[in-house]
């Protein structure tokens, strides 16, 4: 695992699905400590996006789970074009870890593949999911929660 802060110091933040979809549309769910942190990561180019996610906001908006202004790849592009946030490929080596997690966790793959990706990038995942959260409380990765 490498270290989640880069020269300046500033950690590198992952975003979990619904923190980019709250940040891309300006959602009053993202709190304030959360935005600070992340203008600061876009501005030292320190945000990152997991390849699981475009397939994940692919899902939601097929399932009618998510209604985006346009059409989703459109989304998808204008999201991810943003300078100082780059999209993570799936490696091999995280694929893997999110199969073999040292500690229990629920079975959402989406999940399973961000937390191996925090884990195996030292990244903090920026997510408002509670369970997500109370595993990196209990030290499995590092995570700042997207509502504060």
């Amino acid at each position: 695992m490498s270290d989640a802060s880069g020269s300046a110091g500033v950690p590198l933040l992952l975003l979990d699905t619904h923190t980019l979809i709250w940040l891309t549309e300006g959602s009053r769910k993202l709190g304030e400590g959360a935005k600070d942190a992340l203008r600061v990561a876009y501005r030292e180019d320190r945000s990152i996006v997991s390849a699981i996610t475009p397939w994940e906001i692919g899902i939601l908006v097929s399932k009618g789970r998510l209604i985006l202004g346009q059409d989703v790849l459109l989304w998808l592009r204008v999201a991810l074009g943003v300078s100082g946030l780059r999209l993570i490929p799936l490696e091999p080596e995280i694929a893997v870890a999110s199969t073999r997690l040292p500690f229990e966790m629920h079975a959402d793959p989406a999940d399973r593949i961000l937390v191996a990706t925090a884990r195996h990038l030292g990244a903090m995942l920026v997510t408002a999911d509670q369970p997500l959260l109370e595993l990196a409380r209990q030290g499995h990765f590092h995570a700042l929660d997207a509502t504060n």
